[in-house]
């Protein structure tokens, strides 16, 4: 489906959006990093690793925790191993981000004099960073158009109609096609906490919706 009007859409959701804000702690965790450190690449790095699999408040308060003892790559190795994971804990697999961590800060450190690459190749040969992560990076801290598709993402472009797709992975290539690109940097961070509150994985809150008049409700059995 490629006649959607992407306009209307996200001025719509923007509306939304708006009215549920509060105030900028509302924001994802890694946009809160990325807004707390002036987009510092590495900062945005750390928040984005912990924050697989992980809820925004425990990924936060992760992220401030170890930045705080390692705001470079350079501090993050001259921690151990274990101390580096105690500072992630309890993000989920944190022992396996505490050692890919380190490892990216070896590789930036040997290959990026200390830096952190701003191209998605670069980004994708990191230890443990895959498309979404890498795009995250990208828009977060370099502000470059990229388009991050988490789950909900993935899962709201489906339910429209908008594609028909298996993984997030195959909705980013064909988001990149249909998407027009002043809107990749804004589709994940609306549609996370649309996809959170109203366009729930199960039993999606359809009485709420303010995007319900042009949805295709595909998959959609039964809603509140």
């Amino acid at each position: 489906m490629t006649d959607t009007d992407w306009d209307k859409f996200f001025t719509t959701l923007e509306s939304w959006q708006s009215r549920i804000l509060s105030d900028e702690t509302d924001d994802p965790s890694v946009t809160a990093i990325a807004r707390k450190s002036g987009r510092d690449p590495w900062a945005v790095l750390v928040s984005t690793i912990l924050s697989l699999r992980t809820k925004d408040a425990v990924t936060l308060a992760s992220s401030v925790r170890l930045l705080a003892k390692a705001p470079t790559p350079k501090a993050i190795l001259r921690l151990d191993e274990e101390e580096t994971a105690m500072l992630a804990y309890p993000s989920g697999f944190y022992r396996t981000k505490a050692k890919n961590l380190r490892a990216i800060a070896m590789i930036l450190l040997e290959h990026y004099d200390g830096k952190v690459p701003s191209d998605q190749k670069s980004l994708l040969a990191l230890p443990g960073v895959g498309l979404k992560s890498a795009n995250l990076i990208l828009s977060e801290a370099f502000d470059l158009d990229a388009i991050c598709v988490d789950i909900h993402v993935h899962r709201i472009a489906n339910r429209r109609g908008w594609l028909r797709t298996d993984s997030p992975d195959a909705s980013e290539a064909i988001l990149r096609e249909i998407l027009p690109r002043v809107y990749w940097k804004k589709i994940n961070k609306l549609l996370v906490m649309y996809g959170q509150r109203v366009c729930t994985p199960v039993s999606p809150r359809c009485s709420l919706c303010v995007l319900l008049e042009a949805c295709a409700r595909v998959g959609v059995d039964k809603s509140r």
